[in-house]
């Protein structure tokens, strides 16, 4: 019994920035691994760049569980690229700071997400590219700001590991 699909009056937004931002990831995980980065240690780096914040302040600006946290700035410190400190407000606390190593790994990063950045916004009409970013930043300070309760909570898909 052959099935027909639904035409559809709507475009499917879920499929289409789910697709392009996983495509978008992938490109940025296999750019950042020139450097020996990944993009989380990379996000991490940059939002640390500003210096005084502790684990859990930079857990929440890059939206990280605190154990993903703590495994990403023990790997930083393994490669010499950051360093904790206790913090002189509350001893509990743990500051996460930049070594030289470090501002400069996270310069290459930026010169190298930047490129990645770039090659797409430039894969695009010309006519096309300004509408689109303005279009993506209307959308990410507006309507999809923030999650929504929900009564089932909804997880971000992980990658399978290679």
């Amino acid at each position: 019994m052959a099935t027909t699909t639904p035409v559809r009056t709507v475009p499917d937004l879920s499929f289409l920035l789910a697709h392009t931002s996983h495509v978008l990831t992938t490109r940025m995980t296999a750019a950042l691994a020139e450097i020996g980065l990944t993009p989380r240690e990379f996000c991490v780096l940059t939002h640390a760049e500003a210096g005084d914040l502790t684990q859990i302040e930079l857990a929440g600006l890059v939206d990280l569980d605190k154990t993903t946290m703590v495994v990403t700035v023990d790997e930083l410190e393994a490669a010499g690229y950051a360093l904790r400190a206790l913090s002189p407000a509350d001893r509990r606390a743990r500051l996460v700071t930049l070594t030289d190593a470090g501002r400069k790994v996270m310069a290459a990063g930026r010169e190298i997400v930047d490129r990645v950045h770039g090659e797409v916004i430039d894969s695009l009409p010309p006519a096309t590219r300004t509408a689109f970013v303005d279009a993506l930043e209307v959308l990410a300070t507006g309507i999809l700001a923030s999650p929504v309760d929900c009564e089932r909570p909804v997880r971000r898909a992980r990658q399978p590991a290679r």
